[in-house]
C-alpha cells in the first residue's frame, strides 16, 4: 500500500455543504437508480510526488443502490490509493444502521457488463489501492491510465439520521510497472475415473469478506475430504489469478464468484478464468437473465444461493428460470436451510404434476468466510466421469449427486425393478405404473440417524435409527402410481444438531415411471 504520507493537498474538497451531495440523493427516485457526483480532479504532479484530495458527503435514507464520485485522473498516474470512512449513529433497536459498501471503475466506465470494473472490497475494507503490478485483495491489477474513473459508493443501509462519509484519495505519480500475466489452476486434477467426488462450492477468502487465506482454503478443503472447490468471492474475480499455486492432482480448483445483489445471492460456479459478472441490478429491473446467461456463456453454472437467508438482501427473488443447480443446504443446518429444502421439494412435485422432464437438482455449500466455519460442510457428492470442470458440472446440472455434513458420511440410493431395471440418483427408472419398485439406500457414517424416503405425496416412509456404528441399509416398496420421485434424508436425532432433525445428508430424487 501507499506510504502514510500522502503529500500535498491539491485536490478539490468536495464538502456536503458546498456540493450539495445529500440534497441530490434524496430527489433519486427508484432505489435501484444510481447517482453520479461531482467529479473531483487533480493537478499534475513530479514522478513519485503525491496528490491527496478528499470527498465528504451525507447520504440520506432511500438512497440510491450505487452511487458514483468521478475522479479525474491526469498522466503520469502510477496507484490509486483510497480510503474511507463514515458515520454510524445509534439506531433505535429492530432499526438499521449505517452500512457503506465501496468499489472502483476505471476510465472505461460504469456501464453494467462493461470493462470497467476494477475491484469491489464492499464493506470488508476501510481502504485499498490499484496500480499496474499490484493491488489489494478484491481489486485487479493493470494500468492506471488517465481519465474519467469512479469510486462506487454502495449504501448497503442507511440510518435515519443519513449516512455522512468522507473519502480520501491519494494518486501516486510516476512510471508504471508491467501487469503480471495471469496464471490459473488447471481444469483437470486426478481423478478415479466414474467415481463419487466430494466439492464446496461457495467459500470465500480475504480477496472478499472472508478471513481465510487461498492457502488455508486449500489445505482445509484436503483435510475435509474434498477433491474441488469453486473460488466464489463476493462481486469480483480478482481471486482467479491467484488459486493456480494451491491446485494440485489432489484438489480441482473451479473459478467462479458468488454475484451478491440487493434481491438475492447466486453462485457462478466454474466459470472461464477471468470472467466478471456483474451484480448492480435488482429483480424488477429484469436483467438477471442477461448475466445468467453470461455464466453460461463462460462455461458455468448458475446457482441461486441460500435463497431463503434472511440477511438483508440474501433473500432470492429472481426466480428459479435460470437454474442450473439450487442451494439447499448452507453451512451449518439452520431453519433457513429446512424452508429452502421444502421449497425446492415443492419446484420437484410441481415439475412432476405438469409432466416436466426438467427439474432443478440441490446441493449444498459451506460458505465459510472464517474459523470457526467449517470448509466442507456441507459438501456436495458428485458422480463424475472424472475429475475435471467438464465433468463435475456435468454431474452437477444432472443431479447425480447427494450432500453430506462431511466426509465421513457416504451414501448409495437405488430404485430397482423386477425385470433388473436399475436407476441411480438423479436418474429415471423406467417401470410400468404398477410395478413393484424397491428402494434401496445404504448409509455410513451417520450413528443414531434416521431414514426417510420423500416423494411427492410427502414423506412415506421412516426407518428405525441406525446402529452407533452409523452404518446400515433401508429398503423400501413402492410404484410408479404411488411415488413419482423418491429421494433420502438422514436426520439426527431430535436432540443433535442445531435444530431439531437437522439433516446429516439428502439426495437429488430418482424418478419412477416411464
Amino acid at each position: 500500500m501507499c506510504e502514510d504520507d500522502h503529500g500535498h493537498d491539491d485536490a478539490q474538497d468536495h464538502g456536503h455543504d458546498r456540493s450539495g451531495i445529500g440534497r441530490r440523493a434524496v430527489f433519486v427516485t427508484g432505489a435501484a437508480a444510481a447517482l453520479t457526483l461531482g467529479s473531483v480532479s487533480f493537478a499534475s504532479a513530479a514522478p513519485r510526488e503525491r496528490r491527496t484530495g478528499t470527498v465528504r458527503g451525507t447520504l440520506p435514507p432511500g438512497s440510491p443502490d450505487f452511487v458514483y464520485v468521478p475522479v479525474e485522473v491526469p498522466r503520469g498516474v502510477r496507484e490509486i490509493h483510497v480510503a474511507y470512512t463514515y458515520d454510524r449513529p445509534t439506531v433505535p433497536a429492530g432499526t438499521q444502521g449505517n452500512a457503506l459498501d465501496i468499489g472502483l471503475f476505471d476510465e472505461r466506465g460504469t456501464e453494467l457488463g462493461g470493462q470497467g470494473f476494477r475491484g469491489w472490497s464492499g464493506g470488508a475494507r476501510t481502504e485499498f489501492f490499484v496500480r499496474a503490478d499490484d493491488a489489494t485483495p478484491g481489486y485487479v491489477p493493470g494500468p492506471v491510465r488517465s481519465g474519467t474513473w469512479h469510486i462506487a459508493l454502495g449504501p448497503y443501509t442507511v440510518a435515519p439520521q443519513g449516512l455522512s462519509y468522507e473519502l480520501t484519495i491519494t494518486l501516486t505519480h510516476g512510471e508504471q510497472d508491467e501487469t503480471p500475466r495471469p496464471v490459473y489452476p488447471p481444469e483437470r486434477a486426478r481423478g478415479r475415473g466414474r467415481a463419487w467426488y466430494r466439492g464446496d462450492c461457495h467459500l470465500h477468502s480475504e480477496y472478499s469478506d472472508g478471513r481465510y487465506t487461498l492457502a488455508e482454503i486449500a489445505g482445509l478443503a484436503r483435510a475435509a475430504g474434498l477433491d474441488f472447490i469453486n473460488s466464489s468471492e463476493h462481486n469480483t474475480h480478482s481471486a482467479h489469478a491467484h488459486w493456480a499455486e494451491h491446485a494440485g492432482d489432489d484438489l480441482l480448483i473451479l473459478l467462479g464468484e458468488e454475484v451478491t445483489t440487493r434481491n438475492g445471492h447466486v453462485v457462478a460456479l466454474g466459470t472461464d478464468p477471468g470472467t466478471f459478472v456483474d451484480w448492480r441490478y435488482r429483480a424488477r429491473d429484469n436483467r438477471f437473465g442477461r448475466f445468467a446467461r453470461q455464466i453460461r456463456r463462460a462455461g458455468g453454472l448458475v446457482v441461486p444461493a441460500h435463497p431463503h437467508a434472511t440477511c438483508i438482501g440474501c433473500n432470492w427473488k429472481f426466480g428459479f428460470g435460470e437454474a442450473d443447480a439450487v442451494e439447499v443446504w448452507n453451512g451449518a443446518y439452520t431453519p433457513d436451510d429446512e424452508v429452502a429444502l421444502a421449497d425446492w421439494d415443492g419446484m420437484l412435485v410441481a415439475s412432476v404434476r405438469d409432466g416436466r422432464r426438467d427439474w432443478i437438482p440441490a446441493m449444498g455449500s459451506s460458505d465459510s468466510h472464517r474459523s470457526p466455519d467449517v470448509i466442507g460442510r456441507p459438501q456436495t457428492v458428485v458422480l463424475a466421469d472424472d475429475l475435471t470442470r467438464e465433468a463435475i458440472q456435468e454431474g452437477i446440472r444432472a443431479g447425480r449427486s447427494y450432500v453430506a455434513e462431511s466426509s465421513k458420511v457416504s451414501l448409495s440410493f437405488t430404485a430397482s425393478g423386477g425385470r433388473g431395471e436399475h436407476a441411480g440418483i438423479g436418474e429415471r427408472l423406467r417401470v410400468d405404473r404398477d410395478t413393484p419398485v424397491t428402494v434401496r439406500l445404504e448409509v455410513t457414517g451417520a450413528p443414531r440417524c434416521t431414514v426417510r424416503f420423500v416423494t411427492d405425496q410427502g414423506v412415506l416412509f421412516t426407518g428405525d435409527p441406525l446402529p452407533v456404528s452409523g452404518t446400515g441399509a433401508v429398503e423400501w416398496r413402492t410404484t410408479a402410481s404411488y411415488a413419482a420421485y423418491v429421494r433420502a434424508e438422514v436426520r439426527h436425532e431430535a436432540a443433535a444438531g442445531p435444530l431439531p432433525g437437522a439433516l446429516a445428508a439428502f439426495t437429488n430424487p430418482v424418478f419412477l415411471g416411464s
